[in-house]
């Protein structure tokens, strides 16, 4: 049995309102299925909102008044509970960011936007601002940093594992400027490469291929079951009954099966910025910083040039034409070359 997970009461306003229910129960001395019992909701979401990871909806709060005695309490801190949640977040998504902060895995397939998590300010506007034009630009602001906060799961220590998977169109066809594109694909090869995740994409000449009906998020907990959660435009489902779960399971799985490698993809991810950098002339080499690789060949001759100036590319250039073309290399894919150079990989005494 995974060791008893006690919600910190000061985090939030719905963690300290799921402290109050366990300390209340457990006060009665009433189990999980104890106080689930009549009210038509599993143990696994009663405990979620123990922890602060669920929403109370309004009639488990009357039952659990009900069953505890606690003078309606519960019902009438509900509401508190449900706009601090809230806080720049659909009402049907309010749930979701304390769930992916609780996850041990997360697993993605995207096949319309790139999913929240790797967005970047100027993606979640544009979505927001074509979703729903008729919104105040202020609500919308409120939205972008309501997304953006979700990314700081990036920086925790014990992020849960994550894995996405991407429709090809998504990469190849841009959803915002070449500028702003270059950005958002950056992001995505930034955050893939520095938390060690997993990126497969899906080939466009993929025709027919598992969910193929819409997007899943499948998230795995250290002391819940697991859960699926399915959006549309403006509504959202959390799935938690085992036999659908384990249909999405097996789908998401055979999806894994067809999509390109996680290498192949990145290149994909990594080619495409570069292709938006340029149109975007982000991609001055005229004012480029240049240095002599150490690497040129065998004996150390200054032939090749290469420049640290652009994060995430590496233009590469012949030092004895400095006029002639350059090749810009992702520097995933350049560490990679670095890397086997050093080990001696293109040695001739290792050709046949």
């Amino acid at each position: 049995m995974p060791p008893r997970k006690d919600p910190d009461a000061s985090a939030s306003v719905p963690a300290f309102y799921g402290a109050e229910l366990r300390y209340q129960r457990e006060a009665a001395g009433l189990t999980l299925e104890q106080l689930a019992e009549g009210s038509y909701r599993g143990i696994s979401f009663l405990s979620q909102i123990e922890r602060g990871e669920r929403r109370m909806p309004e009639d488990l709060a009357r039952h659990v008044d009900r069953k505890l005695t606690t003078d309606g309490f519960f019902a009438r801190r509900c509401e508190d509970a449900r706009k601090a949640r809230t806080a720049g977040n659909p009402q049907y998504f309010a749930d979701m960011p304390d769930m992916e902060k609780a996850a041990t895995s997360i697993e993605d397939w995207a096949p319309a936007v790139v999913p929240g998590l790797l967005q970047t300010e100027a993606y979640v506007r544009r979505l927001s601002r074509t979703a729903k034009p008729w919104d105040r630009p202020e609500d919308i602001e409120v939205k972008v940093r309501a997304r953006i906060r979700r990314a700081e799961i990036w920086k925790r220590d014990d992020r849960p594992a994550y894995w996405a998977i991407l429709r090809e169109e998504l990469i190849r066809k841009p959803l915002l400027p070449a500028e702003h594109m270059a950005e958002q694909l950056e992001h995505i090869a930034e955050v893939i490469r520095s938390t060690r995740s997993v990126l497969q994409i899906l080939p466009e000449t993929t025709a027919a291929h598992p969910l193929m009906m819409g997007m899943a998020k499948i998230m795995t907990f250290p002391d819940a079951p697991q859960l699926v959660w399915t959006e549309a435009e403006f509504s959202g489902q959390a799935i938690d009954y085992p036999p659908l779960v384990t249909d999405y399971r097996k789908s998401y799985d055979l999806l894994r099966a067809v999509a390109l490698p996680p290498e192949a993809s990145l290149a994909i991810v990594e080619e495409a910025a570069i292709t938006e950098m340029k149109r975007s002339n982000r991609l001055d080499l005229n004012s480029a910083r240049w240095r002599k690789s150490s690497y040129s060949n065998g004996d150390g001759a200054d032939c090749v040039e290469v420049s640290d100036d652009f994060p995430g590319l590496v233009p590469v250039r012949d030092s004895k034409d400095p006029e002639g073309p350059a090749l810009c290399i992702p520097d995933g894919a350049w560490n990679t070359f670095i890397t086997a150079v050093k080990s001696a990989a293109f040695s001739r005494r290792g050709a046949r």
